[in-house]
């Protein structure tokens, strides 16, 4: 579930190089100990902007987000050529590392997998290699007339799955 290794980029100004690793490490750096983590850093040479998301046990705060950002501006220098933004993971954003999985654990998910099939349930567990989501659904048993509701625990790889994201419900 590791993501993409993004080159380094020239600044403009600066010449200097930014690299994914730089800021990963600071973010890293500053999150250690936390309830925080990092889910993603993407860095965009064209538009000159580097996105930092995180998320959290618990939640997010925009002072939190602020802060953050001061930091890897005020760690790398060569940040002054480039338009930084620091965000939470949304609510219901695709789940992009296994401590996502693990936050959601209990709750319902959503899950798209790659031959598009899609389906809601429980996410039951989730560890290095897949993730189990329970659900139900309606089986005719053999013999039977009618159908009946059958509790799934289904168990997926992560390389089957387009995307898997929390679902809100207000009741």
């Amino acid at each position: 579930m590791g993501g993409a290794v993004v080159p380094p980029f020239h600044c403009l100004k600066s010449g200097k190089m930014i690299e994914k690793s730089q800021v990963q490490q600071v973010v890293e750096e500053f999150l250690q100990g936390a309830t925080s983590f990092l889910v993603d850093v993407t860095i965009d040479e064209k538009s000159k902007s580097v996105m930092v998301e995180i998320d959290d046990d618990e939640a997010v705060s925009i002072d939190y987000c602020v802060e953050i950002s001061q930091l890897i501006s005020a760690k790398i220098p060569e940040m002054d050529d480039y338009d930084l933004q620091v965000s939470s993971a949304g609510l219901t954003s695709p789940f992009k590392m296994l401590r996502q999985y693990k936050k959601y654990i209990g709750n319902e998910v959503e899950v798209l997998t790659k031959t598009g099939e899609k389906l809601q349930g429980v996410l039951n567990s989730a560890d290095e290699d897949k993730f189990v989501v329970e659900y139900t659904q309606m089986v005719k048993p053999e013999g039977e007339k009618k159908k009946r509701k059958v509790t799934v625990a289904r168990e997926f790889g992560y390389s089957e799955i387009k995307y898997t994201k929390n679902i809100i419900r207000f009741k």
